[in-house]
């Protein structure tokens, strides 16, 4: 309903929605991860197919970093924390970082 101001009716101010942020989810490169190990942890923790998660380990290994996907910050700080649990069980250094878009 519309606020009433000495008997006149003002019309509601509207709230402007922003878009959510995006960020995107970085692995980065070490020398010691196995690319095959790379590439489970994305298909499995970002479900990409073995394609795609084969040319994101690529780009990892050639150019120092790669790309895994783009979610809200809540779901990405969650697949990072995926990651580098199952990277801790199988003692692997594989880090990632979340980066704003």
């Amino acid at each position: 309903m519309p606020a009433t101001l000495k008997g006149k009716t003002q019309p509601k101010k509207e709230e402007k929605l922003q878009e959510p942020v995006d960020y995107k989810v970085i692995f980065l490169n070490d020398d010691y991860t196995t690319r095959e190990f790379v590439v489970d942890v994305l298909m499995t923790v970002f479900h990409l197919p073995q394609s795609r998660a084969t040319s994101v380990m690529l780009r990892v290994h050639r150019q120092g970093w790669g790309e895994a996907g783009r979610y809200s910050w809540d779901i990405a700080n969650t697949k990072v924390n995926q990651v580098h649990a199952l990277a801790r069980e199988n003692d692997y250094p594989l880090r990632c970082i979340v980066e704003e878009v």
